[in-house]
């Protein structure tokens, strides 16, 4: 029987060891490469034209949004599932646009990897159902009243961190910027837009929009 060729791509050992043994364990899929960083993915994944590959958004050297990019131009077979633990529907919107087929959450059930892999191969698309319920979650919830949006009284860093979050950086990548806990900057977070009643990050982009800090597409 032929087995499904997997490419798996995470900066932390643990995770592409479990990933692995999860997919080895599976009767037809075999774990072909793994890779550490962005550009030891490319190079495997163009060289050994895996049917899927699995990649870390957060990774160094090259992360997995230019990743994905990088792959979908150069016309490559492999499906590309982008596993991570960033819940941001902002970085899924973007992976999708870019070629990825499918998007998942580090936290979900292990089945929903293999799920995933083989709704990908055969050519259909994969959400994670944790981003599927919150999508759905946020549109039957009322919005809350949104405030007069002047300045709200934030701080300079929180300020900073609400420019950062618009500009679309992750959690992770604005505390390593700021040099900060990723806890600390889900509290500037949660501060800024609770002063400014603004309720998502689409709220944050709009809001930064009319503040001329971004220009609108």
């Amino acid at each position: 029987m032929k087995k499904l060729r997997i490419v798996v791509a995470d900066d932390h050992g643990v995770v592409r060891d479990g990933l692995t043994m999860l997919i080895n364990a599976q009767q037809d899929m075999e774990v072909t490469g793994e890779a550490a960083n962005g550009a030891d993915a490319i190079d495997l994944i163009l060289r050994l034209s895996p049917d899927v590959a699995i990649i870390d958004i957060s990774m160094p050297i090259l992360n997995g949004i230019e990743l994905v990019s990088q792959i979908s131009a150069a016309r490559v077979e492999a499906k590309l599932l982008v596993l991570t633990a960033n819940e941001d529907r902002n970085y899924m919107q973007r992976v999708l646009k870019l070629g990825a087929a499918g998007y998942l959450l580090k936290r979900s059930a292990a089945d929903e990897l293999i799920k995933a892999i083989r709704t990908t191969v055969t050519g259909g698309r994969y959400l994670d159902p944790l981003v599927i319920d919150d999508l759905v979650g946020e549109i039957q919830a009322p919005r809350p009243a949104v405030v007069d949006e002047s300045d709200g009284n934030l701080s300079e860093r929180e300020d900073e961190v609400l420019r950062l979050i618009a500009q679309g950086y992750s959690n992770k990548e604005i505390a390593a910027r700021l040099g900060v806990s990723i806890k600390t900057i889900e509290t500037y977070k949660s501060r800024s837009v609770l002063k400014l009643g603004l309720s998502g990050r689409a709220d944050i982009v709009r809001y930064a929009i009319r503040k001329g800090w971004l220009r609108e597409e």
